[in-house]
């Protein structure tokens, strides 16, 4: 699962995914928590396009929507979900840069320790979302997102305890079939990221807090409670 992630700079960014149409602008950021606005890139009109979404997507289904949007949903799940389904029948994918992600394992002293999870041999990686659009009862059109999950690899399930989820991290190669490609196509590259390209070590319990946002967030620390 991913509730919380690290975002790099724009520049790194974009020399990563070359958008070929930028509307946003953001900053690094180690704290990105769920409701906030983050950048996310997308096929639109025949070219890729850089713009900032909602984390949580709100359906379009439902300009009055009162529920809890949802900050992911798993792979198998879409298709059954009357608020995935529609969306995910109009290609509307999109990718989310990320540094990195943080996970909790629980301890033996019952404490939930922090870890920062991130790649080895890439400074910044996308992860598979799927987005809609809807408008408010003021008229303000709100384009949203939500994080795919898929099973998750061994390294995940050693920290979190749990055969839970964790986040559809694309390979390079896969951008364009995510961004561009038919549902079957892109439903492929929703496959469990390499454990062995990835590393995860405990961080501090600020990030417990959704109002901390600094580099320490992400500097390793020694496990708090065993």
């Amino acid at each position: 699962m991913c509730q919380r992630y690290a975002l790099p700079d724009q520049a790194t960014v974009e020399r990563e995914f070359m958008p070929s149409l930028t509307w946003w602008s953001f900053t690094p950021k180690y704290n990105v928590a769920p409701r906030q606005y983050v950048p996310a890139i997308r096929w639109h009109d025949g070219q890729s396009e850089a713009a900032m979404m909602r984390w949580g997507l709100i359906p379009s289904s439902d300009q009055t929507y009162a529920g809890e949007s949802p900050l992911i949903v798993d792979a198998e799940a879409i298709m059954e979900s009357p608020i995935f389904r529609k969306p995910w029948l109009e290609s509307q994918r999109c990718i989310l840069p990320m540094a990195g992600f943080y996970s909790w394992q629980l301890t033996n002293a019952r404490y939930r320790q922090p870890y920062f999870v991130h790649l080895l041999d890439r400074s910044v990686f996308g992860v598979a979302a799927i987005w809609d659009r809807s408008v408010s009862e003021d008229d303000d059109v709100i384009e949203s997102c939500s994080i795919i999950c898929v099973p998750p690899n061994d390294l995940m399930i050693q920290i979190a305890n749990t055969a839970g989820r964790m986040p559809a991290i694309l390979r390079r190669k896969d951008y364009q079939s995510w961004l561009r490609g038919t549902p079957v196509a892109a439903k492929a590259t929703l496959q469990t990221y390499n454990k062995s390209a990835m590393q995860a070590y405990p961080v501090s319990p600020r990030i417990n807090s959704t109002v901390p946002d600094d580099l320490g967030l992400i500097r390793p620390a020694e496990l708090t409670y065993t």
